[in-house]
């Protein structure tokens, strides 16, 4: 009878454990039994945190498993700095999306653990929140989801979610912050790329000269204002892919960068597997875009007047590219202070404040 009873109030405070959502069974390598063997289910009070939508922004959608809180987004700042992830503690996703490059690498490729270069640009990690894909070629679909990758690809931390998860369990700091964030005992794969989500979701940028604009709190210069109208004129032509004040329609487009075929990289098609994808890549969002050179998925720009350039020339024809390429082979005819004033428009969606360290 004695055993019995046992039994049953370890299984009730493994279940109240649970139900408050010590750990996550769908972990890569979940351990109930550590949920009772490695500490009690004392239950922590988080702190929401509202991401704050900016004027003229649509509404964020954040999954209802991950709300945002303050601990939550303080422990994936850390995680997102710290090289332990890594299998041999070199390497942290800043590493590659660097703040003063708009989070993003100004190698053309980066470089992983094992000294293998990267095959794309690293992107920009601004306004991630309203992103509905991810990577250039948009194959991931959540923040949560695109996390897990950097972690176990070869070209890059090329380690493995269990080694990462034996490694931050025998981290006592670790275990005190997974436990405050998300009221777990056992620090999981999902909870770890679950933070690092919240701390993505954080990074929001609107406060570029353009926004103070916007606003009515400042005026822009009248080489910026021509830049502006070329922007949205059908001969700029650059508002079908960078409309909206996410500067992205967060689609997928083959802006004629390249004409052989096959291409060297495929892009969407690598995800849809259809052909009709081929050579097609996601719209980047132009917000800060001078501080995010090398541009385009794989880098072979190095400035913005090389990317004007490329458009004002009429890029290069090959089956894919997209039907908004209206001028191509002819180009846009912008004449060389167009270009300088269409640089200098771009040049007023640098949010300062957003790269400077604090």
């Amino acid at each position: 009878m004695k055993q019995l009873i046992c039994y049953l109030l370890a299984t009730i405070l493994l279940l109240s454990c649970k139900k408050e959502g010590c750990t996550d069974d769908n972990a890569l390598n979940y351990n109930p039994e550590a949920e009772v063997n490695n500490g009690s289910c004392q239950y922590y009070d988080v702190t929401p945190y509202t991401i704050i939508t900016p004027s003229g922004f649509p509404d964020m959608i954040i999954p209802e498993n991950n709300p945002t809180t303050l601990e939550g987004i303080a422990l994936g700042e850390k995680l997102f700095n710290d090289p332990i992830l890594s299998s041999n503690n070199t390497l942290s996703c800043v590493d590659c999306h660097i703040k003063n490059s708009s989070f993003s690498d100004p190698n053309q490729l980066s470089i992983g653990i094992d000294g293998f270069l990267g095959n794309r640009n690293a992107s920009t990690l601004i306004n991630l929140g309203w992103n509905s894909s991810f990577n250039w070629d948009g194959s991931a679909k959540t923040l949560e989801e695109q996390a897990f990758e950097p972690v176990t690809n070869t070209l890059e931390m090329h380690n493995t979610w269990e080694n990462v998860e034996n490694t931050l369990n025998s981290n006592s700091e670790y275990l005190s912050l997974f436990k405050q964030s998300f009221n777990i005992n056992y620090i999981d794969s999902v909870h770890i790329v679950k933070a690092i989500a919240q701390y993505e979701r954080s990074l929001v940028s609107a406060n570029s000269k353009f926004d103070k604009f916007y606003r009515g709190e400042e005026s822009l210069t009248l080489s910026e204002l021509n830049g502006y109208a070329i922007y949205n004129s059908e001969q700029g032509d650059c508002f079908h892919c960078h409309g909206t004040l996410l500067f992205t329609d967060n689609l997928f487009h083959n802006n004629g960068l390249d004409s052989e075929e096959p291409f060297a990289d495929i892009g969407l098609a690598e995800v849809s597997n259809n052909p009709l994808d081929n050579g097609k890549f996601k719209t980047p969002t132009l917000r800060n875009i001078e501080y995010s050179a090398p541009y385009m998925h794989d880098g072979r720009f190095a400035t913005l007047e090389e990317v004007v350039t490329h458009y004002n020339e009429g890029g290069h024809y090959s089956s894919t590219v997209d039907p908004l390429m209206k001028k191509l082979g002819i180009g846009l005819q912008l004449t060389n202070q167009d270009l300088a004033d269409l640089v200098n428009f771009l040049k007023t969606l640098s949010d300062k404040e957003y790269i400077s360290e604090k």
